[in-house]
C-alpha cells in the first residue's frame, strides 16, 4: 500500500489555517478541542507536517467560520511559492500580530519604533551577518549619536 505523504498543497492549507486562526484570536488548544484533537495535532497540521482529512478540514472550517474552500485560497491574485518571504513569514507564530500592529499606525515615527526593536532584537539572535547588513543601513546621521570604538 502506498503511503500518504503531507506535499505542498498540505502546507499552504495549514499556513492558511494558522492565519485563519491567529487572525481570530483562536490558540491552538482551543482550536484542538473544538475539532477533537490533541494541540501537537493542529501545530502538526499548521507546519503541513501531517494531511488534513476531509472530515476535519470541514470541522476545522466550522470553528474558523470560514468555508472550506477558502481554506485552499491564496490572498493574492497568483498563488504565492511556498518558500516565499511573506508566506513563510506569515507561518512563523506572532508574524502576523507584529505586521497587524505595524499595519494599524498611520505615522512613520510611531511605524519605525516598532520596527527597531524587532531589527535589534534579531539582530542579537541571528549573529553578525545581521548586524553588519543592520549597520549598513544606518544613516550618517544616525551612526553620528554612537561614539566610535578605536
Amino acid at each position: 500500500m502506498a503511503t500518504r505523504k503531507s506535499g505542498p498543497l498540505d502546507a499552504m492549507v495549514g499556513a492558511r489555517i494558522r492565519m485563519l486562526r491567529v487572525d481570530r484570536g483562536i490558540s491552538q488548544t482551543i482550536l484542538a478541542e473544538r475539532i477533537g484533537v490533541t494541540f501537537q495535532q493542529v501545530r502538526k497540521y499548521e507546519r503541513g507536517a501531517n494531511r488534513v482529512g476531509a472530515n476535519r478540514l470541514s470541522q476545522i472550517a466550522s470553528v474558523l467560520d470560514v468555508s472550506v474552500g477558502e481554506l485552499f485560497e491564496s490572498s493574492g491574485a497568483e498563488s504565492p511559492s511556498l518558500n516565499s518571504p511573506g508566506h513563510l513569514l506569515l507561518a512563523e507564530p506572532g508574524a502576523l500580530r507584529v505586521l497587524k500592529a505595524y499595519a494599524r499606525t498611520s505615522s512613520p515615527r510611531v511605524q519605525s519604533s516598532i520596527a527597531k526593536p524587532v531589527e535589534s532584537i534579531a539582530d542579537r539572535t541571528s549573529g553578525t551577518k545581521a548586524t553588519v547588513a543592520r549597520l549598513n543601513t544606518v544613516d550618517l546621521g544616525e551612526r553620528r549619536k554612537f561614539p566610535s570604538r578605536g
